[in-house]
């Protein structure tokens, strides 16, 4: 009885010093899975069209598999051909390893082999030569790599490595790229050739040793028919298929889908996007047209929008990857909008009760501390409506109302939406004027997510790019930007914009869908932006030089307004008619803007300034007084000036160089001076 004791004894201490030998040999020299993390997945547009994968070193195409989209019928014969007892075993075969070495020593040569699919995936994993040593140590691994994943992961991990020829590396890989396709339906014959391919992938490749690909799938369909997961006439009808050649691979969208794919954990397979291969295949072909048409340096950059979920339909990052910049995906670069914020200066002011649709403002010269903004075609038109302002892209009115409303209130409201305004270097500290006319930069996608929101009752949310993401979108309530009544006032007033040349006007239009759509035009010309909203969709386009330079006179009306027209013609967005125009009348409280001080404003010239005319005397040229006022009077030296009948306007010609004293007095006696030297051209 005491013997027995010891034995069994003996017996568990013997197999507890196994085990935690075992443990130790796991922890200290564990399966290399790195191979198969270093994969790609497959990003696909919103029908599940392929996009784009990434290759990995060397070029290779390890494209990740995904059992979900893959045939269930290749998968079960897959399994019976390869290794019929998958499901059971723990990595190793025992009865296939016993028949493996039976058949060895009856013929006295290797017959038959014993792999298993888990063993082949360590094999691929970690490649060693072919011998007895190399089998043994695929034996352990096989083990430990059970131990650590589960069967659906290990067939995965093998379709995943599996070698199909070339730098073809996993079934996805080989079906796109020999049959056109996903691995999701698969015909007989092209299963026979995937499961026959990774056993010698270049000596069978289909596109060059046909004569070698036709038997081997023949022996496929050979042994289906053995295990009986197919009939003899199946495989008879399966070996007259053709054979494929190769294709390349699919690259559309070639920046968005490839930053997804880059995104995806190593445990996702496929990256579902919100992009509509159909759409984007338009959009593409249009971006790289304008391209071409603005130069050789120049290139463009598309954003659509559906306002629902705010899913991203279409992404063009360039006018295309051979063009200089090419590669650089501008709906990420940081540039400036030129005018394209303005409509939410107007929106904040109207949200805040500043001004109204109506409200007076004036358009004349005017100095805003050190900054003194002007017009794009330096032309000036006294009284104007905030409506006129913003239609005509004014910008001395855009310049007052964000005074009123404050830089870095707008700003701060800005970034709240989760917008990144991005000053200049010399304006770090603090938020400036300059930012209504471009004096900030923005992404696209960022212009992107504040014009949705206009067209979204004025509520900002961000940006969808995956299906996933543009159904959380719809349940989350966004950040109020503005409210419902001032984002539709700023609508309304984009709809009167005057469209580009050669495009009719929409009102007149049947089946062009209304568009409301603001154009922006950076310094030196270096960026033409414009931004629509039509239908249920929000737009953006960009043209441009990826390096910043500065193109001649190339605005954004000329060079961006007719691409954003071009774009809307693509989208589904049904025809509408105009909202019906707000009354003309502001409220009362709200008919012009009141300045902060009493009295006339002196605001050109400014006082201390130093001013430069071309000439001197009667018939000069002569400069434009402008002041803030009813009925003003101007007064050089004490002398009256005679006002224009005609424009309405008081031009004062000096007589030579010196230091002038000006006045302009209203009808209350008010007045307002300025000393100022003047210098001749």
């Amino acid at each position: 009885m005491g013997g027995r004791i010891r034995a069994i004894t003996l017996a568990l201490i013997v197999l507890l010093a196994v085990e935690v030998a075992v443990f130790n040999f796991d922890a200290m020299l564990p399966p290399d899975l790195s191979r198969g993390e270093r994969s790609s997945p497959v990003a696909l547009d919103r029908r599940g069209v392929w996009l784009r994968a990434l290759p990995v070193e060397n070029g290779r195409w390890r494209i990740r598999a995904d059992l979900s989209r893959t045939d269930p019928s290749f998968l079960r014969r897959l399994i019976a051909v390869e290794d019929e007892r998958f499901w059971l075993h723990r990595g190793v075969d025992p009865l296939a390893v016993a028949r493996a070495g039976g058949s060895a020593v009856a013929s006295g040569a290797v017959t038959s082999g014993a792999s298993t699919l888990t063993m082949q995936t360590a094999r691929l994993l970690e490649p060693r030569p072919r011998n007895l040593g190399s089998k043994l140590i695929e034996m352990i691994r096989s083990l430990q790599i059970e131990a650590r994943l589960s069967k659906r992961e290990i067939l995965a991990l093998y379709l995943t490595l599996a070698p199909y020829g070339g730098n073809l590396e996993g079934v996805r890989a080989a079906s796109l790229s020999y049959f056109g396709q996903e691995p999701e339906t698969l015909t007989l014959g092209q299963q026979a050739l995937l499961i026959a391919l990774p056993q010698s992938p270049e000596a069978r490749r289909p596109d060059r040793h046909p004569e070698a690909a036709r038997p081997a799938r023949r022996q496929v369909l050979d042994k289906m028919v053995r295990v009986r997961v197919i009939t003899e006439a199946q495989a008879l009808e399966a070996e007259t298929e053709p054979l494929p050649g190769r294709a390349p691979f699919p690259a559309m969208a070639w920046h968005a889908a490839g930053e997804l794919a880059r995104a995806a954990p190593v445990s996702q397979a496929t990256v579902v996007s919100t992009l509509d291969a159909r759409l984007q295949s338009k959009l593409e072909p249009l971006a790289a047209q304008v391209a071409r048409s603005q130069g050789p340096e120049a290139t463009a950059a598309i954003l659509v929008v559906e306002i629902e979920g705010r899913a991203v339909r279409g992404a063009v990052g360039s006018g295309g990857l051979q063009r200089p910049g090419g590669w650089i995906d501008m709906t990420r670069a940081v540039r400036s909008p030129g005018s394209a914020l303005k409509p939410f200066i107007y929106g904040f002011a109207f949200d805040d009760g500043i001004a109204a649709p109506d409200t007076q403002i004036d358009d004349a010269a005017r100095r805003f501390g050190d900054y003194q903004p002007e017009n794009f075609d330096r032309v000036f038109r006294g009284k104007v409506t905030a409506r006129e302002a913003l239609a005509n892209s004014l910008n001395v009115p855009a310049v007052e109302l964000l005074d009123k409303l404050g830089p870095a209130a707008f700003e701060a409201r800005v970034d709240a939406a989760g917008v990144n305004l991005v000053r200049p270097r010399a304006e770090t500290r603090a938020a400036g004027l300059a930012m209504a006319l471009g004096g900030v930069g923005i992404t696209l996608r960022d212009l992107a997510v504040l014009y949705a929101a206009l067209g979204d009752g004025g509520v900002a949310k961000p940006l969808a790019w995956t299906q996933v993401e543009a159904a959380r979108r719809q349940g989350q309530d966004g950040e109020r930007l503005m409210r419902v009544e001032a984002a539709a006032q700023v609508l309304d007033i984009l709809r009167e914009t005057p469209p580009p040349a050669g495009s009719t006007p929409v009102a007149l239009t049947r089946d062009r869908p209304v568009m409301a759509f603001k154009t922006g035009t950076s310094y030196g010309f270096r960026d033409a932006v414009a931004a629509g909203i039509v239908g249920r969709y929000v737009i953006v386009v960009w043209t441009g030089r990826a390096d910043g330079g500065a193109r001649g006179g190339l605005t954004g009306r000329d060079a961006a307004l007719p691409l954003l027209f071009d774009v809307a013609d693509q989208l589904d967005a049904p025809a509408s008619a105009p909202r019906p125009i707000a009354p003309r009348a502001a409220p009362q409280a709200l008919e012009r803007l009141e300045q902060a001080d009493q009295g006339p404003r002196l605001i050109f010239p400014p006082d201390g300034s130093t001013v430069q005319v071309e000439a001197f005397g009667p018939d000069a040229r002569g400069l434009v007084l402008a002041a803030g006022g009813e009925d003003l009077a101007w007064y050089v030296e004490g002398a009256p000036l005679a006002t224009d009948p005609v424009s309405g306007r008081t031009v004062w010609r000096p007589k030579g160089p010196g230091f002038y004293r000006l006045t302009v007095v209203d009808t209350q006696g008010r007045k307002a001076s300025a000393r100022v030297r003047v210098k001749g051209g």
